[in-house]
C-alpha cells in the first residue's frame, strides 16, 4: 500500500475495521513518518465546546473517536496531557481498545499541584510528571522531569525525544493543545466534531484574540468519517 504505515504498527490501526485500511492509511501515515511527529487532538461539539462549564466532557466523541484516540496512543511513544485533564477526568491514558503498547504518559503540572492518588501516578505504568517547581524526584510511581520556569514546550519535546519518543501525541485538554499550536510545535492536528450542541461550555481552543477574520489561523484539512462523528486531519507542516 503506497504511503502506508509499517506492517507491524499498521495492525494496531485495524482492530475491528479491517475494511478501512485504504481510508486510514493517509490519516496515520504522517504520524508514522520518519523523523517523528507531534500530533494534537481534540473532540468538540458543533458549537466548538470540549466540555461543559463544570468540566464534564465524557463523552463528546462517539465510539469511533475513542477508537481513534487509542490508535494514536498505540502508535505514539508518548502521550501528553495538562494537569486539568488529569484533575477532571483521571484518565489512564493506556491502550485498551486496539492492540499495541501503551505510551509513556506525560503530565504537565508545573507547580506540582496534582495529588499522587490519580491513576497516572499510582498504577505503576511508565509516567512522567513535568514540573518547574523544585521537589522530589518522584511523584507516586511517576518520575519527575524538572525544567526551568517558565515552561518551554520546545525544551519538553527535546527532552522527550532524548528519551526515544519521536512520535508524541498531545491529547488534551484544550489549553494544552492550544499552547502547542500557538508555539508552532504541532505537525498535525486531529479535530473530531460531534453532532452535538451544548450552547455553553469550555471552548476547544484558547488563543490570543484577533481583530479581524483575516488574522485567524486558516488551514487545509482532510475529512474522515468516524461514525457517528467527523474527524478533520489538519496538516500544519
Amino acid at each position: 500500500m503506497d504511503g502506508a504505515p509499517p506492517d507491524a504498527e499498521w495492525q494496531a490501526l485495524l482492530a475491528g475495521e479491517p475494511s478501512r485500511a485504504g481510508s486510514l492509511a493517509p490519516l496515520f501515515a504522517p504520524v508514522l513518518a520518519p523523523g517523528g511527529c507531534v500530533v494534537g487532538r481534540l473532540a468538540q461539539t458543533l458549537d466548538g465546546r470540549i466540555a461543559t462549564r463544570a468540566g464534564h466532557s465524557q463523552w463528546i466523541g462517539g465510539a469511533g473517536d475513542l477508537r481513534h484516540t487509542h490508535r494514536l496512543r498505540a502508535l505514539c511513544q508518548a502521550v501528553v496531557v495538562g494537569a486539568g485533564t488529569v484533575r477532571e477526568d483521571d484518565p489512564r491514558l493506556s491502550t485498551r481498545l486496539v492492540p499495541g503498547p501503551s505510551p509513556l504518559r506525560v503530565v504537565i503540572d508545573p507547580r506540582r499541584r496534582l495529588p499522587a492518588h490519580h491513576r497516572v501516578f499510582s498504577d505503576g505504568a511508565p509516567s512522567l510528571l513535568v514540573a518547574t517547581t523544585p521537589g522530589p524526584a518522584t511523584h507516586g510511581t511517576a518520575e519527575v522531569l524538572e525544567l526551568p520556569a517558565p515552561l518551554d514546550l520546545a525544551a519538553l519535546l527535546a527532552a522527550l525525544r532524548a528519551r526515544g519518543c519521536a512520535r508524541i501525541f498531545v491529547e488534551g485538554g484544550g489549553q494544552t493543545v492550544s499552547r502547542f499550536l500557538l508555539a508552532g510545535l504541532l505537525d498535525r492536528l486531529h479535530v473530531t466534531v460531534a453532532p452535538m450542541i451544548l450552547g455553553s461550555g469550555r471552548p476547544a481552543f484558547d488563543l490570543p484574540e484577533v481583530a479581524t477574520v483575516h488574522e485567524g489561523l486558516r488551514f487545509a484539512w482532510t475529512p474522515h468519517p468516524i461514525e457517528p462523528d467527523m474527524l478533520f486531519d489538519v496538516a500544519l507542516r
